[in-house]
């Protein structure tokens, strides 16, 4: 299981507020048939799956901004691929958690 960091800007937009933008990425992660976690954060969102379907993902969250009007997308991709043993969201915060005695 992958855990991708994702970030996508669109430029060339009429305002400098993003947050529709991220309000409809959010609906298609809501939706998506693939078998995938997912979470906001202030800056970015983590996606957790099966590094070929986050890939299918990402593709459509990309394209999303052009589909609203955008005339340029910047997407930043951050992947962590654990291969030793099972990895995910959780699993790295409890660890950091029960590190710092929580």
């Amino acid at each position: 299981m992958a855990i991708v960091e994702l970030t996508i800007i669109p430029i060339g937009t009429t305002s400098t507020s993003l947050s529709a933008y991220v309000a409809n990425m959010q609906e298609v992660l809501a939706q998506t048939k693939e078998p995938i976690s997912y979470q906001m954060t202030p800056m970015s969102t983590i996606i957790e799956g099966e590094l070929d379907d986050l890939f299918k993902v990402i593709s459509r969250l990309h394209e999303l901004p052009f589909q609203n009007g955008a005339q340029r997308v910047s997407t930043s991709i951050k992947i962590d691929d654990r291969r030793d043993q099972p990895s995910s969201m959780q699993q790295k915060m409890k660890s950091v958690e029960t590190k710092l005695g929580l």
